[in-house]
């Protein structure tokens, strides 16, 4: 199997011993300006502001993919089924000159009908879904942006790479390490202000590897709930004709393909892939909402090139035969304590104000 991408950062910081460890000073540094910035905003030192509307928000701990993007697909369309209006709010990372980028190109494939937001600043960002008259904000990875408060803090851990990073080439246990020498953004006791931890990815590591982390989890974060997610082939897209072609998932069995993506955890991908029995030729992983340049795609199209969804909005213009992957989040334990958190959310005053208006023209 070859590879020609890049050596992606987290694979480098992977790595004990040699120079990556010299990065442990900078991120001493950076981890007392975090554990300040926290100590000003747990003491209101700091304002917040709280907006009328529910913000629920999808964060996580690192520098990467835990699976945000589908646990906010869920919680829109869980909003949709109660009969409530949400509205998605996102910082627009890496959007460019572009409307929007590569998650939110997703986001509106998946949700056409739901109002999405890409602001730097999030306050005026859930200002202006407030406007629109939302009944639900879902703040896309707002662990750390604490300038707009929120009801409900749901943080995600992904199972199979916890602190960000892989485990080393050496083996032995993954480096748990604030940026730069890491990919933490927040040391992990910063879990402890969550609301619901959600384990992503969890059937892609074995029970005991399972288990262990929860416990590690409760060190961190001493009742906290926490709930078991998995991300499930759904189907896969081909494109034919420029027009996608839905097919089942066993579609992959026994096909030989080229592997390309850029998000957080490539190795969760080439992982589903080969479990759905594809033949894996080459692949190529670049760095989260890296923006594809012809050279990166260079020699492909030979054989079917396999991509994620969020990747698919990027490459489905290229002459290359795109496959594209279809996952979905699934809780597979603690629904019920999700949903009991949901329903403890306030009802925006629109909403209570629509259902009076509704009951007295059918009273």
């Amino acid at each position: 199997m070859g590879s020609e991408a890049p050596l992606r950062l987290d694979r480098a910081l992977a790595h004990r011993g040699g120079f990556v460890e010299c990065l442990r000073a900078p991120a001493a540094l950076f981890g007392a300006a975090a554990r300040l910035r926290g100590w000003l905003y747990d003491r209101r030192l700091l304002s917040r502001l709280m907006l009328d509307t529910p913000v629920i928000s999808v964060g996580n701990l690192s520098a990467g993919g835990t699976g945000k993007t589908p646990m906010t697909v869920w919680l829109a369309r869980e909003a949709i089924g109660r009969g409530l209006r949400p509205g998605i709010l996102s910082r627009g990372y890496k959007r460019g000159s572009a409307s929007v980028n590569d998650e939110g190109q997703l986001l509106a494939t998946l949700l056409p009908d739901v109002s999405h937001v890409q602001n730097p600043d999030r306050v005026a960002g859930g200002k202006e879904l407030e406007r629109q008259g939302m009944d639900w904000i879902v703040l896309d990875d707002g662990f750390q942006h604490r300038r707009l408060a929120r009801q409900l803090d749901v943080v995600l851990v992904d199972a199979s790479r916890p602190w960000g990073l892989p485990e080393p080439p050496s083996g032995g246990s993954p480096v748990c390490a604030l940026l730069p020498r890491g990919l933490l953004r927040e040391p992990p006791s910063s879990l402890a202000r969550a609301d619901l931890l959600v384990l992503t990815r969890c059937d892609s590591v074995n029970p005991e590897r399972l288990s262990a982390l929860r416990e590690e989890l409760r060190r961190w974060a001493p009742g906290v709930g926490q709930a078991l997610a998995s991300h499930r082939p759904v189907g896969v897209r081909t494109l034919e004709g420029g027009q996608w072609v839905e097919r089942e998932p066993s579609f992959l069995d026994g096909l030989e393909v080229d592997l390309v993506s850029a998000i957080g955890n490539p190795e969760a991908f080439e992982r589903t892939a080969r479990d759905l029995g594809a033949h894996i030729t080459h692949v190529r992983s670049f760095p989260d909402h890296h923006a594809y340049k012809p050279a990166d795609l260079k020699g492909l199209g030979q054989r079917p090139v396999l991509v994620t969804a969020k990747d698919a909005v990027k490459l489905r213009d290229t002459q290359l035969p795109i496959h594209a992957l279809d996952v979905e989040f699934t809780l597979v334990e603690g629904e019920p304590l999700v949903q009991a958190l949901l329903d403890s959310l306030p009802v925006p005053a629109r909403r209570s104000e629509r259902d009076a208006m509704h009951a007295g023209l059918h009273g």
